[in-house]
């Protein structure tokens, strides 16, 4: 009895581990912070402590005199609001007031609970979980790129130049849009030297190249120091 019982929490673990694995695959591959050793430790550990938890309660019955009552999942309640603290750690905010690392924070607290429903013994969910996941990162924003609405199908990028008049912002302005190129934000700021620095965000098509953006403003007359941040 004792050894099948061992089997099955290493089955536990051992499936635990490879559903992390995948999921770090996935992290790793795109270059996030959070990736393949991480993934593994937030999925076994979470699996281990779930099967802790679920094992102690009925470990310690009690006596004639004291009844001990104890909740099988108490500890591994405790793993999903814990976990969000690793998950705040990955998300950043940029100097340009962007947020970044949200989905990875989501992948880490993902983790978390795909090690729980092992632990718990739900095998077959856990592994359609961890399907369910790598599709709705993966496979689900590339086809919404075809066939989703139109913002959907466009990419953000950041564009920032000089101009040595501030008469000739708005002419500008207008020729950027004439590249196909559609506005979202508009910073201008008086610099020392007597010009104007303008930022803009800007989105076009996904499959625009940012170098074919770059060589299109650059040609723009009145437009000098061309910076461009994008995919």
């Amino acid at each position: 009895m004792f050894f099948s019982i061992d089997m099955e929490i290493l089955l536990k673990l051992g499936i635990s581990a490879f559903l992390g694995l995948v999921i770090g695959l996935e992290r790793e591959i795109k270059r996030k912070p959070v990736g393949l050793k991480t993934s593994l430790v937030i999925s076994i550990v979470s699996c281990l402590l779930t099967i802790v938890s679920s094992e102690s309660a009925y470990m310690f019955p009690g006596d004639e005199d004291v009844n001990i009552t104890m909740d099988p999942l108490r500890l591994a309640a405790q793993i999903v609001s814990g976990i969000g603290f690793l998950g705040a750690g990955v998300i950043l905010r940029r100097g340009n007031d962007t947020i970044s690392g949200l989905t990875t924070a989501a992948m880490i607290w993902g983790a978390a609970g795909i090690g729980i429903t092992v632990g718990a013994g739900f095998y077959w969910e856990a592994i359609a979980g961890v399907a369910l996941l790598i599709v709705s990162v993966e496979f689900i924003p590339f086809l919404m790129t075809f066939i989703g609405p139109r913002q959907l199908r466009e990419k953000e990028i950041r564009l920032q130049f000089n101009v040595n008049s501030r008469e000739s912002i708005a002419d500008i302005i207008t020729r950027i849009k004439g590249e196909k190129i559609s506005l979202k934000n508009v910073r201008i700021k008086d610099l020392a030297e007597g010009n104007q620095l303008v930022q803009l965000i800007v989105t076009v098509d996904f499959r625009r190249k940012t170098t074919d953006v770059y060589e299109a403003v650059s040609e723009i007359e009145g437009i000098n120091r061309v910076e461009i941040e994008g995919l």
